[in-house]
């Protein structure tokens, strides 16, 4: 944006005075008008779009917390039997946190979902753990109505961390705002108070763009959602 002032500042000095008539005047500030319309209204869109995304995945992340406490919980009610099979959960979670956070140092390169992950292992755990008693097959039912909901938020997240804003938008919308920032310079000399002006506009718009890009990939960056959540629902296990 700062480079498009520029542009527009040179362009006043090298173009003759004819194409800086007052008619140049009036279709460019019209033209400039409709650009900065429709690249306001484009960005009011991309960050409600890009709040609401941010929004839903905070609370998809507190959900899967939550349904891994009580999953926790009724396997630890189910009794020692289903230990081994809270001990592969844990380990299913540390694997969901580095694939869906992008953990530094993490090389696990085994696949996310399918027979052999050890997502499956816990839902064939499940489906093998004994009924027996009434209850014991009471809470079985229960941990299979909670793992469902977890593995689909789960695989949810792991595409949707992978996902942000579309190259083209971003190119269109800083060629817009660049055109704009050509048009100020264009016929209004440049000194030291609408320098800073166009600084302090010119980091405003920014802002607003790095808002967006930070609100689209929740999982890295500045504003990123914390795993702190699903790391505290499933505590270490007791020797």
């Amino acid at each position: 944006m700062l480079l498009g002032a520029v542009i527009g500042a040179l362009l006043r000095r090298r173009l003759p005075d004819h194409h800086l008539d007052d008619h140049a005047r009036d279709i460019v500030r019209l033209g400039a008008g409709l650009v900065g319309t429709i690249a306001a209204l484009v960005l009011g869109l991309l960050i409600n779009s890009a709040s609401t995304i941010y929004e839903t995945q905070r609370t998809e992340v507190r959900q899967i917390a939550a349904n891994l406490i009580l999953l926790d919980a009724v396997l630890d009610q189910y009794g020692p039997e289903a230990k081994p099979l809270r001990s592969v959960l844990r380990e299913a979670v540390d694997q969901m946190i580095e694939r869906i956070w992008h953990e530094p140092g993490s090389t696990d390169n085994r696949a996310l979902y399918g027979s052999g992950t050890l997502a499956s292992q816990v839902y064939a755990g499940l489906h093998a753990l004994p009924g027996g008693t009434t209850v014991k097959s009471a809470l079985v039912a229960q941990a299979l109505q909670l793992a469902v909901p977890i593995s689909q938020a789960r695989l949810a997240l792991y595409e949707q961390s992978r996902s942000g804003l579309p190259l083209p938008i971003l190119v269109v919308l800083i060629f817009w705002l660049t055109v704009l920032f050509v048009s100020y310079c264009l016929f209004s000399p440049v000194n030291p108070t609408s320098a800073v002006a166009l600084g302090l506009v010119a980091l405003s718009a920014a802002a607003a763009l790095f808002l967006i890009l930070e609100m689209v990939e929740p999982f890295s960056g500045l504003m990123q959602i914390s795993s702190a959540p699903i790391r505290a629902a499933v505590p270490p296990l007791v020797p």
